[in-house]
């Protein structure tokens, strides 16, 4: 059995497992009679209920957090988004996921901060305090390249579940970063339209409706996001993190990255969960040291070569 086969079960049996709101059995039997009646029509809505992100209320600590931050208001295209800064030194960048918020990762600061980092987080357009409304992936990559510009080079980044497929679609366009850590990483999102169609009943011409209109959005294909396809050809160190018992991104996902980005390395955890998973001490203080270890062989290295350039072809010999 292939990864991509092995991601398939693990995706329908996530889908199972998921426990239900008491309202859902009311929505998905609508959306069964919806996509029966009129499929265009529940194609349209799918598309915009799968690209609007939920907007939950940001708890009193992250309020806190954000009390302490520089806050700086940017434009991304004709969207605004909010970015917070903390601290000084080269910059880290915290990437949330879909639904989420900057503040999210918001337990990796002082750590980081303390390492002697700078720390830039923001809110993706349709998410937290940023302007609301349908988004995409190429628009949340697009604030990925506007917070680290602001920045200038960065050390490093930390990326929450879509997250971490928005960051691997930054750093294919060229982001460059010393460092990065996924945490709780989908492989692909072709796994997420069909547990949110499944989940909400609407059927299955429906769903690859729903995604054909996504794709003419978008411009380019479903495959254009997969990590997997994306990692062979990126060289940043990369550690990912996840627990057998996410129920929202199976673990498999995030092996299956590993197996396929060179080099990289893998934390998995137990009893965290998808969320709980990015206040854990253990797991912030593993992907603090990595950031730190290899922001720490890049400068050595980037020494090196410089004294390299600069050697006369003797000294260099010599050096050999």
């Amino acid at each position: 059995m292939t990864d991509r086969e092995y991601l398939a079960m693990e995706i329908s049996t996530t889908v199972r497992s998921l426990k239900e709101p008491p309202w859902l059995p009311l929505v998905r039997a609508g959306h069964r009679v919806f996509s029966t009646l009129v499929p265009e029509a529940a194609a349209a809505r799918a598309e915009r209920l799968f690209l609007t992100p939920p907007r939950p209320r940001r708890p009193a600590w992250e309020i806190d957090l954000l009390a302490r931050a520089e806050a700086r208001p940017m434009r991304v295209g004709p969207r605004r988004i909010e970015t917070w800064t903390w601290g000084t030194g080269p910059s880290v960048l915290l990437v949330h996921g879909w639904g989420g918020r900057g503040t999210q990762l918001g337990a990796f600061v002082a750590p980081l901060v303390a390492r002697g980092f700078s720390v830039v987080t923001f809110d993706a357009p349709g998410h937290g305090a940023s302007d609301d409304g349908v988004v995409t992936i190429p628009e949340m990559t697009a604030a990925i390249h506007a917070a680290a510009a602001s920045r200038g080079p960065l050390a490093g980044l930390v990326a929450h579940s879509a997250g971490a497929l928005t960051a691997t679609a930054a750093l294919s366009e060229g982001l460059d970063v010393d460092a990065a850590v996924f945490v709780a990483p989908p492989a692909e999102l072709v796994g997420a339209a069909a547990r949110f169609t499944e989940t909400l009943g609407f059927s299955r011409p429906v769903r690859e409706r729903m995604r054909e209109r996504i794709a003419t959005r978008l411009g380019r294909p479903w495959s254009a996001f997969d990590v997997i396809a994306q990692a062979a050809s990126l060289t940043a160190p990369l550690l990912v993190v996840h627990d057998h018992g996410d129920l929202e991104v199976p673990w498999q996902q995030g092996m299956a990255i590993t197996r396929a980005w060179r080099g990289a390395e893998m934390l998995m955890t137990d009893g965290l969960g998808h969320r709980r998973i990015l206040r854990d001490p253990d797991v912030v203080a593993t992907a603090v040291a990595f950031v730190a270890a290899r922001t720490a062989e890049h400068a050595v290295a980037e020494r090196v070569a410089s004294a390299a350039l600069d050697a006369t072809p003797l000294e260099a010999l010599l050096a050999g």
